[in-house]
C-alpha cells in the first residue's frame, strides 16, 4: 500500500530544496525567538536615555510589532518572485550583522548625536526584525509541496514561531539578562544569525557564508568594548556606574541609567551632598529627639546614603531596606563600604511587597525614594500603597518621600494629593519656586521632599533645620499646600497614569 504524502514517512523525507522538516521548523523557531530578544534587550539598551517608562516600552513594542508585520508581509511577497533558498541565508546573515552593531551604535548615537536617537534606535529594532520575521513565510514557502498539505504547513510552522517568540521572551528575561550585559546578549546573538546565515547557505546552495558579515560582527564586538556609555554593571533592571568624586577622596556617587541616584561617602555617613538628602535628614532630625534610636523601612536602597546616615546619627536604629535590584546591593557591598553591622538589612525585593510583609504599627519611620530621573514605580504611589504605608506606621509615625518631577509638576501634585487622602497631616518642602512659595518665578522642578503623619508635622523645627544644613528649600502647609495641589487626581491601584503626568527631563544633576 502507497504512503500518502502526508504520512509520518512523507515528513521526515528532506525536501528536494534540501530544507527537511525539523531544519524548517529550527530556522522558524530560532528566528521567531530571536525577534524578542531583540526586542526585550533594545528596552534595557534604550533605557539609560529614555528611561524604562510606559512610553519607551510602547514604542519598542510598537516598532517590534511594525517590523514583525513588515517582515512576515514582504517575505511572503518577495518569496513567491525569487527562488528562496537564495533569501534565508541573506536574511539571517544581515540581521545578525545589524544586531552584533546595535549596543555600539545606540550608544555612540546617545553621547554623539542624541538627536538621531530615537531614528536609530527604531532602525536597529525594525531592520533586524523584519529580516528574522520573514524567514517564517520564506521557508513555509519552502515547505508547501501541494495544495493539500498547505493548512497542516502552515499551522505547524505559525505554532513553531510562537513558542519559538515564548521561549526567546523567557530566556531572555529569566536567563539572559540574570547573567549576561546586554551588549553580550546582542554580540552573541548577531554571531549566533551570522553562522546559522552560513549553514543555510552550504545546506542549500553549497555556499559556506559571507566573510563580510562575519567581519561586520567582528567589529561590532570590539566597537562594544569602546563605544561610549559603558557600565560597570549591568544589572537586572540598570545600567550602573560607580565615579569617584575627585574633591573627595572617600566620595562616591552611584550612577544608574545615565542618572546620579544616590552619593555616599565611604569614610564618613554624615556627609550628605544632595539636596534632597539633607532635606530628608532634616524632617526626620526635626520630627523626633536627638539621638533617639528608630525603626524604620526604606521603599529603595540606592547607595543607601540615608539608612547609613540614621546608623551613624541614630546607633541602635534598624533599618530594613527592600531594594529590588540585586546588582545595586552587590556594587553597595563590593564598591560603597556597606558592611553587615550597623543595623541595616537589605532585602531584595519589591517595594510594595515588602511594606505587606511587616506588622502593623512596627514602624517610626518610613522612607520612600524608589524613584528615578526618568521614571517612576507607579504602584509605590497609589492611594492603596499609601494606605499601606499608613498601617506599618506607628501612631506617631512618619513618612518622608522623595519625589522627582520637572515641568508643570502635574505627577508631583498629583502624589502630593493622594497621599494628603491617606494621612491627616501633609507639607511639602522644595524650593521656594517649585511649591507656589514664590510666584514671582517659574518652577523649573527636580526634587521635592512630601512629609505624611497623623501627628501635627512642626513647622518651625522642621524650617530651622532646613536653614541649618542650607537647603534653601522652605515648606508648605495648609492652604498654600491646598493651592498648588490643585484639582490635581488621585492616583489609585485601578487608575494611576504615572508615566503620562510625569515630566522627568531636566538638568542631570538636580539629584
Amino acid at each position: 500500500m502507497t504512503r500518502s504524502s502526508s504520512s509520518p514517512a512523507a515528513e521526515d523525507t528532506p525536501h528536494p530544496y534540501g530544507l527537511g522538516p525539523r531544519a524548517a521548523a529550527v530556522l522558524v523557531f530560532g528566528a521567531s525567538a530571536a525577534v524578542l530578544v531583540v526586542e526585550i534587550v533594545a528596552l534595557r539598551l534604550l533605557a539609560p536615555y529614555l528611561g524604562l517608562t510606559l512610553e519607551t516600552s510602547t514604542m519598542v513594542i510598537g516598532i517590534a510589532l511594525t517590523a514583525i508585520a513588515l517582515g512576515s508581509w514582504l517575505g511572503g511577497r518577495i518569496a513567491d518572485q525569487v527562488d528562496p533558498r537564495r533569501l534565508i541565508g541573506p536574511a539571517l546573515g544581515v540581521a545578525g550583522a545589524v544586531v552584533a552593531l546595535t549596543p555600539a551604535v545606540i550608544r555612540t548615537t546617545a553621547e554623539w548625536a542624541p538627536a538621531m536617537l530615537l531614528l536609530i534606535a527604531s532602525l536597529t529594532i525594525l531592520v533586524p526584525g523584519a529580516l528574522l520575521s520573514a524567514v517564517t513565510p520564506i521557508v513555509t514557502k519552502l515547505r508547501l509541496t501541494s495544495l493539500a498539505e498547505t493548512g497542516t504547513v502552515v499551522g505547524r510552522l505559525s505554532g513553531v514561531g510562537t513558542v519559538g517568540s515564548i521561549v526567546g521572551t523567557v530566556l531572555t528575561g529569566f536567563v539572559l539578562v540574570a547573567r549576561l550585559p546586554v551588549s553580550g546578549i546582542l554580540v552573541g546573538l548577531g554571531t549566533l544569525l551570522v553562522v546559522g546565515s552560513a549553514v543555510v547557505e552550504w545546506r542549500t546552495r553549497g555556499w559556506s557564508g559571507s566573510p563580510a558579515l562575519t567581519l561586520v560582527v567582528v567589529a561590532g564586538g570590539l566597537a562594544t568594548m569602546v563605544a561610549p556609555g559603558g557600565c560597570d554593571a549591568e544589572t537586572r533592571y540598570h545600567c550602573a556606574r560607580v565615579v569617584a568624586d575627585p574633591d573627595r577622596g572617600s566620595g562616591r556617587t552611584l550612577v544608574l541609567d545615565g542618572v546620579r541616584h544616590s552619593y555616599v561617602d565611604v569614610d564618613d555617613p554624615t556627609v550628605l551632598k544632595f539636596a534632597y538628602v539633607r532635606a530628608i535628614a532634616s524632617v526626620v532630625d526635626a520630627a523626633f529627639p536627638q539621638g533617639e534610636p528608630l525603626a524604620a523601612h526604606h521603599l529603595g536602597g540606592g547607595g543607601l546614603t540615608f539608612p547609613r546616615y540614621l546608623a551613624a546619627t541614630r546607633p541602635g536604629t534598624r533599618s530594613l531596606v527592600s531594594e529590588i535590584d540585586s546588582g545595586v546591593v552587590r556594587m553597595d557591598r563590593d564598591r560603597l563600604g556597606l558592611r553587615s553591622e550597623g543595623g541595616i538589612d537589605v532585602r531584595v525585593e519589591d517595594g510594595r511587597l515588602g511594606l505587606r510583609r511587616l506588622d502593623a504599627g512596627s514602624r517610626d519611620l518610613v522612607v520612600g525614594d524608589a524613584f528615578g530621573g526618568v521614571s517612576v514605580p507607579w504602584h509605590l504611589t497609589t492611594v492603596e500603597a499609601m494606605t499601606d504605608v499608613r498601617r506599618v506606621l506607628d501612631r506617631d509615625g512618619l513618612y518622608v518621600a522623595n519625589l522627582i518631577d520637572h515641568g508643570g509638576l502635574a505627577f508631583a501634585r498629583a502624589e502630593v494629593a493622594t497621599i494628603g487622602k491617606t494621612f491627616e497631616h501633609v507639607a511639602l518642602v522644595g524650593d521656594p519656586t517649585d511649591i507656589g512659595l514664590d510666584p514671582t518665578a517659574a518652577a523649573e522642578g527636580g526634587n521635592l521632599v512630601v512629609i505624611a503623619s497623623d501627628r501635627p508635622v512642626d513647622v518651625r523645627a522642621t524650617q530651622k533645620a532646613l536653614d541649618a544644613r542650607e537647603t534653601g528649600w522652605k515648606i508648605a502647609t495648609g492652604d498654600d499646600l491646598t493651592s498648588w495641589i490643585g484639582d490635581a487626581q488621585l492616583l489609585t491601584d485601578d487608575h494611576a497614569p504615572v508615566d503620562q503626568l510625569l515630566q522627568p527631563y531636566g538638568p542631570r544633576s538636580s539629584r
